[in-house]
Order: C-alpha cells, then structure tokens, then sequence
C-alpha cells in the first residue's frame, strides 16, 4: 500500500527529486522493513501453527515446523515486501522520494489477532514525496498488487506442477498463491488510503483488469484448498 505525501512531516527527509531508475533506501527504511517482515512471520506462524492449517477442516493445531516458519516468511516477503518494494521502484523511477514506513501500534495489534486464528494487519505503507501526477500515483499504486498477482500465478503454476509430479508441496504453493491473491484484491479495493482508490481515479479499465485478475487468483486458489486439488485446464 502507497501513502501520498503527508507523512512525510513526521521525519527529516528531503523529498527532492531524485533521477529516475536510481533505487536508494536508508538504514531507516531497512530497519523497519525488517522489524514489519519479522512481525509478519511471526503472525503468519502462529495461524498457520497454532491456528491450525486454514481451510484443513480439522479445526486443531498442528506443531510449528521449520516448514510452516519457511512458507511464514515466503508469505511475508512474497505478499508484504515485494508488494512495498514494487511502489517504492516505481516512485523512484518516477523521480521522486519514496521509503517505507511502519505502522508499531498496527503491528502490535497484528500480533494480538493472529492468536485468535486470524489476521488484521496494516504493517505500514510506502511513503512518497513529490508525486503530483495523477497517471505516475496510478501507476506507482498498480506496481503493489502487480507483484501480488505475479506471485500467485508463479505459485499456483507450481502448485498444479507438484500435484501433478504427486508431491504434498502443492498444498503449501497454493496457500501462497491465495495470500497473495487476496492480498492483492484487498489492496484494489478503491477505497480509503488503499492503492485500488488511486489506481481506480487513474484509470477505472486498469483497475478492473487487475481487481478481476488477484479476485480470480484468489478464488481459484481457495477453491483448490476447500476441495484438495487445483483446477488444472487440459
């Protein structure tokens, strides 16, 4: 999720712009990049440990595994962190100031829903400064939930190639391929700070074409959890 400029008043950083295709960061941005990742895994873990497997119908817990910390963090650099990096890139090339930022009081809460089995989480956004153009907002708010929809092809395209090769893999490919997908189709929604407001208010075709394309995702990849095999098209 990209933020406009007003955040920029809580911190000291210049906002001029910078050339275009340079991709700068600060220990700043890092340090809290990591800190969200971090609280991420560890949400992701304890849904999918101590929450049991989503969609498993067995409404137990399972034991948390080096398996379930792996597919944790792939969810969390896949669905959160790429998804960031897309804006920032896109900013950037732009010509314009652009880091990440977290949210500590949402990250905490984040924490506190996935022990109840479930995740509510606004880790924090991309800030950018200096951007004024509705078509470069559109575009740098459409690169987050590109790289959603990107990932949960590539991992549904793997879940169909493990259950076909016989492997217990495709479980695990489809789980990520749903996060994404609905990570993804939340983000589109066109509402309140999120990207879908301002990719909607740029161009409603794009923003239809990539709400159907992470909705579709979304649902097939559920679909393929509820009912123990994905759709695979001969």
């Amino acid at each position: 999720m990209s933020s406009p400029s007003p955040y920029r008043v809580q911190y000291s950083y210049s906002t001029a712009p910078v050339p275009p295709a340079r991709i700068t960061t600060s220990r700043t941005e890092l340090f809290q990049l990591g800190i969200a990742f971090a609280v991420l895994t560890l949400d992701f873990t304890l849904i999918l440990g101590y929450g049991g497997l989503l969609f498993s119908g067995t409404g137990g817990a399972v034991a948390i595994s080096p398996t379930i910390i792996a597919v944790a963090a792939t969810a969390g650099l896949t669905a959160f962190v790429a998804h960031e990096m897309a804006h920032k890139i896109s900013a950037q090339r732009h010509g314009c100031w652009a880091e990440f930022r977290y949210a500590p009081m949402w990250l905490l809460f984040s924490i506190f829903s996935s022990f109840l089995g479930f995740l509510w989480a606004a880790p924090g956004a991309t800030v950018v400064g200096g951007m004024a153009d509705v078509r470069d907002w559109g575009r740098t708010s459409l690169a987050g939930p590109l790289s959603n929809i990107g990932f949960a092809a590539a991992f549904y395209a793997g879940a169909v190639g493990a259950f076909e090769a016989g492997s217990s893999l495709w479980v695990w490919l489809v789980l990520l391929g749903y996060l994404n997908g609905w990570f993804g189709t939340f983000n589109l929604l066109p509402i309140g700070p999120l990207d879908g407001r301002k990719v909607f208010h740029w161009s409603k075709e794009a923003w239809i074409l990539a709400i159907v394309a992470a909705a579709c995702f979304a649902v097939v990849c559920y679909a393929a959890l509820v009912f123990g095999t994905p759709l695979v098209v001969r």
